[in-house]
């Protein structure tokens, strides 16, 4: 799943969000990227987001998943507005094992996935041999194909520690 944050203290977006899926029942939080700073992409902004991806192991369905992230942006405050805008954090499920869903409300795997730098650089750290369920491509070979322009935008930050 990927995680983001342009707005506010985005460190303290990211690692609520993580705190609140390692608190959930049927959740167990695996391991995470390191946080990286990259600028807004399909919309502009002078807030530059703090992106990371976390791996789950979950006894959730999708859809129930996918509610529990709703629940956990809107209890750190997110308010959608129906389009791409700022957000002060940002919660999407990128992959479910190898499942392939799109039902109007849930598209999995995400689909921007295989064309977004900000998330195939943080999801190379975790899964780079792992192949993309549709494409049939490892997530390195993803990450080779995207623009080296965006890639070069992208500055990996550190860890994010949950102590």
């Amino acid at each position: 799943m990927a995680l983001g944050s342009n707005l506010g203290d985005r460190y303290f977006f990211c690692k609520r969000a993580l705190w609140a899926l390692k608190s959930y029942p049927g959740i167990t939080l695996k391991r995470w990227s390191n946080i990286y700073l990259t600028p807004p992409v399909g919309f502009s902004s002078a807030h530059e987001f703090f992106n990371l991806v976390a791996e789950i192991e979950t006894s959730l369905s999708p859809w129930a998943l996918l509610f529990v992230l709703w629940q956990i942006e809107l209890s750190l405050g997110r308010i959608r507005k129906g389009f791409v805008a700022d957000r002060n954090i940002d919660l999407d499920i990128l992959t479910y094992g190898d499942e392939v869903i799109d039902d109007g409300v849930l598209k999995i795997p995400h689909p921007g996935l295989a064309k977004r730098a900000f998330v195939l650089m943080p999801l190379n750290e975790l899964q780079p041999y792992q192949k993309h369920p549709m494409l049939k491509r490892t997530y390195r070979a993803l990450l080779k194909s995207c623009p080296e322009a965006e890639k070069k935008a992208i500055k990996r930050l550190g860890p994010l520690c949950l102590d």
